[in-house]
């Protein structure tokens, strides 16, 4: 499943004439394209889907997304590991199976 996600941007740059921005998405950390939102501003917070801003989202209700996210564990979904994940799914306990 692709969320779409709220993340505060941290710091902005310009790299090879795109503007990205540094995003933290309640603790994980990924770099995100900020095109569609040229005038977005560290501090602020936006909607985030496949790494591009799409639009600007308040900080209480960026938190609440999070915060229920965070509770449902989509956020782990959405950005955990692909193999931990796939092993969980799998009903394999992947410590376990390395000490084999």
């Amino acid at each position: 499943m692709c969320l779409a996600v709220p993340g505060k941007v941290l710091d902005i740059e310009e790299r090879d004439g795109t503007r990205m921005a540094t995003v933290d998405f309640g603790g994980v950390v990924k770099e995100v394209c900020l095109e569609y939102l040229p005038d977005l501003e560290v501090g602020e917070y936006a909607i985030v889907h496949v790494g591009f801003a799409l639009q600007r989202l308040d900080e209480e209700s960026a938190r609440q997304t999070l915060e229920l996210f965070a509770e449902l564990g989509m956020l782990q979904e959405e950005f955990g590991d692909a193999w931990e994940t796939a092993a969980a799914d799998a009903g394999v306990d992947p410590v376990e199976e390395v000490r084999k």
